[in-house]
């Protein structure tokens, strides 16, 4: 039962890294301030690799073409799911978004019974029909604000694709690289993601938006705070994911939605209405149902 404990840490580690996250996004832009997870996050992966391979010598990874496909499709999904989440919050607020994120189990669902062919319960497919009209209910958009509710749904359901796509991924790669030892192929896997991510991501931005590395670097201790909850708490995905499918682990993540709405309305002074209340308890019922069905 360790992923439970993995995910269960994981969660207020990734809602503290998003909230470091969006302070960053005037100034570095969501793409710079994406950039801060996986560059100043690298340096803690890599610590915390070295420590796991150093107690895990009898170790024998198999860097498969597997290995290669489910770690590159995770890695460009991530950063592609936290630029949108990081948008989505600015449009729809913290904890709004947050709990439209969690939609990446639904998706993944869905996801796997088109293009791979799963085979799910009928409770979860009740699951992902409660977790549908949480996420319609939840991203309803005011008339005084069409525009910008529409935007922020969009984006948030965006994400939540993508994490779908980046956690099947991950957890592909860890089995191929090494599945007798799940933590070492998860820190591995983790590794090579972030290095992928830091050259890919950063490489881009120097070339088209060089400012952001400029914000970047003068907030670097907000940066580096970032970088370290975000290396830990995806170190604790990373492990979960090695452990168990991405359903059950994404189950127990949603305590990330209680912790958020707790940061928003404290951090952010954010309020949630009685319709977004109702449609963040029956997306994370939905997204419950579909995990453990």
């Amino acid at each position: 039962m360790l992923w439970i404990l993995l995910t269960a840490a994981a969660a207020p580690l990734q809602v503290t890294r998003n909230a470091l996250q969006r302070g960053l996004v005037g100034d570095a832009g969501p793409w710079g301030a994406t950039l801060v997870r996986f560059l100043f996050g690298l340096p803690f992966s890599i610590a915390m690799f070295a420590v796991v391979a150093t107690l895990t010598p009898d170790a024998h990874p198999d860097p498969s073409l597997r290995f290669w496909i489910g770690v590159c499709a995770g890695a460009a999904a991530q950063i592609a799911a936290t630029g949108a989440l990081l948008l989505a919050m600015h449009r729809s607020g913290f904890a709004v978004a947050t709990v439209m994120q969690q939609s990446s189990l639904p998706l993944g669902a869905l996801l796997g019974w088109v293009a791979l062919g799963d085979r799910l319960h009928p409770a979860a497919w009740g699951g992902v029909a409660v977790a549908t009209a949480g996420l319609v209910i939840l991203s309803w958009p005011k008339r005084a604000d069409l525009r910008g509710s529409l935007a922020g749904a969009s984006l948030g359901l965006a994400s939540g694709a993508a994490f779908a796509v980046a956690l099947n991924g991950y957890r592909q790669a860890a089995l191929a690289l090494e599945p007798a030892h799940p933590i070492y192929a998860a820190l591995a896997g983790l590794v090579v993601a972030q290095t992928l991510q830091s050259v890919g991501l950063g490489g881009a931005l120097a070339l088209l938006r060089p400012q952001s590395w400029k914000a970047v670097g003068a907030s670097w201790k907000a940066s580096l705070g970032a970088g370290f909850f975000g290396s830990a708490g995806s170190a604790c995905w990373f492990g979960a994911l090695a452990l168990a499918p991405a359903g059950p682990v994404r189950a127990v993540g949603v305590l990330e939605t209680v912790i958020a709405a707790a940061v928003g309305r404290r951090v952010f002074r954010e309020r949630l209405s009685a319709r977004q209340l109702v449609g963040g308890v029956l997306t994370s019922v939905g997204v419950v149902l579909t995990a453990l069905a």
